[in-house]
């Protein structure tokens, strides 16, 4: 006789997170570029950008080799639009599974931002390789503020994405306006540039973007002379802070109509 196995709601929830996740492995790398392109895509734009901007600076951004520069800006900002896609649309591509009472929008939400998180993670792992062959100081000054930096925009990502994805339930054209107000977030994210550039009195038309202070913040915390004036850990995590409260007191009210509409 078989034994009958009890698992309490945090273990089925846990193991439904769990096989969201292998199916975002499986369905994520079933093309024939696989996460090759994940880090082949990147690494061509940062060694374009690095070089124009080496070509201006003399190699070095601010105390910072300029490949180094662009590929924080770049992986960064790249992290925070692959993870919001991945949540804003992970309730739509899984809804069939809702049918299952334990397979909740909040797990598919989780799992699609776990895989993107493992995707970033390995080519953090490929560019530092890149970088050690290539010659170019592999150096973080202080490892725990880099990860808060990178964990906190993270969450911001998820939030955002879970919002846009509960919107686009009722309203499927959303998923248009999220495309045109993610788009220019290469261009005022400090991806390019810092605020080091501008002058002092620009910076207020910047600094209202959690992104730009995740991003400085983290070349701050690559290189400590880079220095962070203008930006604040403690604004990236109020924004943190204040974007879970407000995904998940929206999912909470919504969640339910949401999936049956």
């Amino acid at each position: 006789m078989a034994a009958v196995i009890k698992r309490n709601n945090w273990q089925i929830w846990r193991d439904v997170i769990f096989a969201l996740f292998v199916r975002e492995i499986r369905t994520g790398f079933n093309d024939k570029f696989g996460i090759a392109w994940a880090v082949v895509s990147p690494v061509a734009f940062i060694f374009i950008l690095s070089y124009m901007r080496g070509r201006m600076d003399g190699g070095e951004t601010h105390t910072i080799p300029s490949f180094t520069f662009m590929a924080i800006g770049m992986l960064l900002v790249q992290f925070f639009l692959e993870v919001l896609a991945g949540a804003s649309s992970a309730i739509k591509k899984n809804k069939a599974l809702f049918a299952f009472r334990q397979v909740q929008p909040l797990s598919s939400i989780i799992a699609s931002a776990l895989f993107q998180l493992l995707v970033k993670l390995f080519v953090f792992i490929c560019i530092g390789i890149i970088m050690f062959f290539i010659g170019i100081e592999i150096r973080i000054d202080n490892p725990m503020a880099f990860l808060a930096n990178v964990f906190l925009l993270w969450l911001i990502a998820i939030s955002i994405g879970s919002l846009f994805g509960l919107a686009a339930c009722y309203v499927p054209e959303v998923s248009k306006i999220q495309l045109l107000m993610t788009r220019p977030l290469f261009f005022i994210s400090g991806v390019f540039f810092s605020l080091q550039d501008m002058p002092k009195e620009l910076w207020q038309y910047f600094d209202w973007n959690p992104i730009l202070h995740a991003i400085e913040l983290s070349r701050y915390a690559v290189y400590s002379s880079y220095g962070s004036e203008g930006v604040s850990e403690v604004f990236l995590s109020l924004s943190a802070l204040v974007s879970v409260f407000v995904a998940l007191s929206c999912y909470f009210v919504t969640w339910k109509q949401a999936i049956s509409r």
